[in-house]
């Protein structure tokens, strides 16, 4: 009998200290001894006086019973003896819950078996949710995120409930998908509406109390954001050793819909976890990246933002960045025989040197300046990048 009655023991006191942390506490008494009050739900800084109650017929008396706290005893001077059968103890002041599925206070006989337990739960109640926004993929769904209000950690599970309906009409429905790996983020997948608002709100619950966020109101076309563009291709223009072209296609879940779109581009060498940004890129779904170095990878990648979907008169959402496309600009001749020489008088006058040579070779080949165009200008630098390479190759050949 003693055998069994230490192996119901130990198996008892594993429950209590190898519950999973989200579990719900629950203790069991024994039919030698229960424990008042029950689960108690108690705010921080709190005091708690419990009982231990026994049966006279099993030959305990209170005076030999000890309590312990989460399997920590607690001291003997937390104690009274309220008669041969109850043993209390007081707890003052006490601090938030170390789990969140509450706290173990359990009532042992004096040679430590479990005789009966109590949960408690130590925390706050919720404070209002806060910073509620919501978006939409494609107008096919809504996903919403939430912060809690204040400092955010009650100690003691918190519920978050996702509430949305129609303003003027609709019927009051939950968010059900919690499971995105987001936390305070909340997904509604179908059936939504197009060209009508909701209101939205997020309500916090516990054991001590409540709290609901203001209601946001929402038009899903006034909150679009697209998948990344696709097709995104980088290019090298000729054999221009500072540019490079990017081009895209627009998103294809929303060519059915009237938008105007604005992207995005973002570049950064290859060594660097540096982006360089070029922004009011309009409509467009290309773009040529000038004042690059030569000889280098760089990675570059695109985003959308539909603007006016479907007549809405609110900017759209970004979309996330596309992957990283690479590609590397040529190498430079001319780049490669100069000297570093980083004065700014030297540069000017380099600079002068080009834009002559430029004017002379356009007034050669155009007889009207209305003809000018980028095109000329680049096999300018073709042209320019070409003579380099022969003139370097003449002052070699004069070394040797």
């Amino acid at each position: 009998m003693r055998r069994s009655s230490t192996s119901r023991d130990m198996i008892v006191l594993l429950f209590f200290m190898l519950r999973a942390p989200g579990a719900h506490c629950a203790l069991p008494s024994t039919p030698m001894a229960s424990v008042h009050p029950q689960d108690p739900a108690l705010r921080i800084g709190a005091s708690l006086t419990a009982t231990c109650s026994v049966g006279t017929d099993h030959g305990l008396h209170a005076g030999s019973l000890y309590w312990t706290l989460n399997g920590r005893r607690l001291p003997s001077n937390t104690y009274s003896v309220l008669s041969p059968s109850v043993l209390s103890v007081t707890l003052s002041n006490l601090s938030g819950s170390r789990q969140r599925s509450g706290d173990n206070l359990v009532c042992h006989s004096g040679g430590g078996h479990v005789l009966a337990g109590s949960c408690l739960y130590v925390g706050l109640p919720p404070e209002k949710p806060v910073n509620l926004t919501c978006w939409s993929r494609n107008t096919k769904d809504l996903t919403c995120k939430w912060a809690p209000g204040g400092q955010g950690e009650t100690f003691i599970k918190t519920k978050y409930t996702l509430k949305y309906k129609l303003k003027w009409y609709g019927q009051e429905k939950e968010c059900e998908d919690y499971s995105g790996g987001q936390p305070y983020t909340c997904y509604i997948p179908r059936d939504l509406a197009l060209f009508t608002p909701y209101e939205i709100w997020v309500e916090a619950s516990n054991q001590l109390g409540s709290a609901t966020s203001d209601v946001i109101n929402l038009d899903i076309l006034d909150v679009v954001t697209t998948d990344p563009p696709a097709d995104v291709h980088v290019s090298r223009v000729g054999d221009l050793d500072d540019q490079l072209t990017v081009r895209w296609g627009t998103p294809p879940a929303l060519k059915d819909y009237l938008f105007q779109a604005k992207y995005q581009i973002r570049y950064r060498l290859e060594d660097s976890t540096e982006w360089k940004v070029v922004d009011d890129m309009g409509n467009q779904t290309s773009c040529r990246l000038a004042g690059l170095r030569p000889g280098t990878v760089y990675f570059v990648q695109v985003r959308c933002n539909p603007v006016g979907i479907l007549g809405s008169r609110k900017a759209g959402i970004w979309s996330d960045w596309s992957h990283p496309t690479a590609a590397s600009t040529p190498h430079s001749e001319r780049s490669m025989a100069g000297s570093c020489d980083s004065k700014a008088a030297r540069q000017n006058s380099t600079l002068r040197q080009d834009l002559k040579q430029f004017f002379s070779w356009v007034r050669k080949r155009v007889s009207d300046c209305s003809a000018m165009s980028i095109k000329q200008y680049d096999q300018w630098r073709v042209w320019l990048q070409k003579s380099h390479k022969t003139r370097n190759q003449v002052l070699q050949g004069d070394k040797s």
